[in-house]
């Protein structure tokens, strides 16, 4: 055991101290919030040129309905346009020709353009036109406050959801729960492929360079693969830990900043915990927010606590499992080429994974779901998806047995290729091979 405590601490210490894992621990959440944020940006940031549209309108009734604005400038024609004309001239953007009254005749407006026009220009055309008809077919009833009645029949509601649970009832928003799920899934899926095939790298990189030759002749190979498979995953995990920290951090600033409590159990404690912060802000005012007060409800739904213990177990799990796998193909090949014959189904199923685990979030009780959360190879994905939602007690526990008695039999037959595996050169071993090395005797 001294043995494998020794190669854990040397990998762990030489992999946390390089200047990358500092920098990629606090560059990645900046990285996912930025990424999340470039369709922002880039319609932010991206200038278009105005577009000149003209109008041949040949009834003479719609000369109000489109206005000028950041995108596009329209340009009504007095005159009747024929084909040929607008085809000889390239400068609009597009050509807009109406030529009978649309309230009768919905199909009397064509849009003629020499290069295809986008999908956001045709459906502000069609919005604008339906809005202007719309008014018209109105105007056209003659009933005096006919609007105003119509107006006064659209009611917006703002339906609560709540959730019957072993602590009682509590708030919810199927958009948070779906938003974590998500999150959790990304890191648990990213995880499994960045530090398995690290583990992966590792291994062909000391087999590749001989100096396995040599630590084998003082550490068994077992010894050697549950060293890398635990410095790895523990240099994970402080990753994970530092993420945790500033996010509890960051949620606590903005609790402070936005008067929002936070670890809050039910709506009587929200509604002190507000009005408490609301009488030191204002001094003595009783105005509360609703917003925040909603806000706080929600949050109050999510037990963040178990989803952050979930995550930690299911990762610690599921990378177990993939290290493995991952630690057998690197000692079964030489380089990254032989390695790609046994990646490729790996690979499949940790996408199949993620692709459930996506659509699970609008059916968390299904039976796809269901049996994806428990079958260990896609569990630690597919059950950090349903985990918001709520999930039974029972059901958590029988997955994690699952999970973790199915990674100590898969580090057992991993370590039975590893040993052989890792002293063989020269050869890219078959499916066959690496079933016969898991039955040779030590």
């Amino acid at each position: 055991m001294s043995k494998i405590s020794l190669i854990i601490e040397n990998e762990y210490m030489t992999r946390v101290r390089k200047k990358s894992f500092l920098v990629m621990t606090l560059l990645t959440p900046v990285l996912m919030a930025l990424l999340c944020c470039i369709p922002l940006f880039i319609e932010l940031f991206s200038g278009s040129d105005m577009r000149n549209v003209t109008i041949a309108d040949q009834t003479g009734l719609y000369r109000e309905v489109f206005v000028d604005n950041d995108e596009y400038t329209y340009t009504y024609l007095d005159t009747e346009t024929s084909s040929e004309q607008m085809r000889s001239d390239e400068s609009p953007y597009a050509y807009i020709v109406i030529t009978d009254n649309l309230l009768n005749n919905p199909n009397a407006m064509t849009i003629y353009s020499h290069k295809q026009t986008t999908a956001g220009f045709e459906s502000e055309v069609e919005r604008s036109m339906e809005n202007f008809l719309h008014e018209a077919k109105l105007a056209s009833y003659d009933i005096p406050g006919l609007q105003q009645i119509i107006d006064e029949c659209n009611v917006e509601i703002n339906v609560s959801s709540i959730r019957f649970d072993e602590e009682g009832d509590t708030q919810t928003s199927a958009g948070l729960a779906t938003a974590i799920g998500m999150i959790s899934t990304f890191i648990i899926y990213i995880f499994l492929f960045s530090y398995g095939g690290m583990v992966m790298n590792s291994v062909m990189q000391e087999k590749t360079n001989r100096i396995v030759e040599v630590m084998v002749s003082s550490v068994k190979p077992f010894d050697l693969m549950m060293g890398k498979i635990i410095s790895v995953g523990l240099v994970g995990l402080t990753q994970i830990g530092i993420w945790i920290i500033l996010l509890v951090g960051l949620a606590l600033g903005a609790s402070v900043a936005l008067g929002i409590p936070l670890f809050i159990n039910n709506q009587a404690e929200i509604l002190t915990q507000v009005q408490s912060m609301s009488n030191t802000a204002m001094a003595g005012s009783a105005a509360i927010d609703p917003d925040m007060l909603d806000i706080a409800q929600t949050l109050s739904g999510i037990n963040f606590t178990q989803i952050v213990v979930c995550l930690i177990l299911y990762f610690i799990g599921g990378y177990v499992i993939y290290a493995s796998i991952f630690a057998a193909v690197g000692s079964a090949v030489d380089n990254e080429t032989d390695s790609s014959q046994f990646m490729l189904p790996i690979t499949l199923i940790i996408l199949f994974a993620f692709y459930v685990g996506i659509f699970s979030a609008e059916d968390p009780e299904g039976s796809m779901a269901w049996w994806c959360s428990m079958i260990p190879f896609t569990s630690p994905i597919v059950m950090m998806v349903r985990i918001p939602f709520g999930v039974a007690t029972w059901e958590l526990a029988l997955s994690l047995v699952i999970l973790y008695a199915s990674a100590i039999g898969m580090t057992w037959i991993a370590s039975r290729i590893y040993r052989v595996g890792i002293l063989l050169y020269g050869k890219k071993p078959s499916y066959k091979e690496l079933f016969k090395w898991i039955k040779y005797k030590a």
